[in-house]
């Protein structure tokens, strides 16, 4: 939670103060992960003094959630047209290229996991970073899924719980290093995911003569 006064965001020393920090903090967390990112560190690369630090961050969790959200990419934006299956696995491709070519955003997941919001009134400092980070995720595959034409195609199923068949295992891959998901890999999770959805055709049966 920042501590600045009401004035802060006009103050020119003090809005080159906190981009000097937020400067320093994200070059140490792009460079060395979550440990490199100390007040120490920060206020050295900085060169901002300790006192200026915790006038704009409460403390090091309050830096780090900032730097790691300048540090996320944009939203992706699902395919606006074309079939369902095509629109889907450009989607899910484009997921895992940005899970592969910004790990940093799964030390975020990671590192809010181990960061539960706190009783009280500290209990939202974390929310807006939380809240960008499923977006990353959810955001395009809501508009997508939610979409007439794809509804249309398929059954009722849980929007919340696609999500996850489909980028859980970028995730679940990229985390545990079982291995590098292929364009092969991301068409049978996309083909699985619609053999289980798509509207099934009634079996015919034979009639009485």
């Amino acid at each position: 939670m920042s501590t600045d006064t009401d004035d802060a965001g006009t103050d020119p020393r003090r809005i080159r103060s906190r981009a000097r920090l937020l400067d320093a903090a994200s070059s140490l967390l792009a460079a060395g992960g979550i440990e490199a990112v100390t007040v120490d560190a920060v206020t050295k690369v900085s060169r901002v003094a300790r006192t200026t630090l915790y006038r704009h961050f409460e403390s090091t969790t309050d830096l780090l959630a900032a730097a790691f959200d300048r540090l996320l990419p944009q939203v992706s934006e699902p395919p606006a047209a074309g079939e369902t299956r095509e629109r889907m696995l450009a989607l899910l491709t484009s997921q895992a290229d940005m899970i592969e070519q910004a790990p940093l955003q799964l030390t975020t997941l990671a590192w809010l996991a181990m960061n539960p919001e706190e009783p009280g009134p500290k209990q939202n400092r974390l929310a807006p970073l939380r809240e960008r980070v499923v977006a990353q995720y959810r955001e395009p595959f809501d508009r997508l899924l939610t979409s007439t034409a794809i509804r249309d195609e398929l059954d009722d199923f849980n929007v919340t719980v696609a999500i996850t068949q489909l980028v859980g295992p970028l995730i679940f891959a990229k985390l545990s290093g079982i291995r590098v998901l292929t364009a092969t890999d991301l068409a049978c999770i996309v083909d699985d995911f619609l053999a289980a959805h798509r509207h099934r055709a009634p079996v015919a049966t034979d009639q009485p003569r």
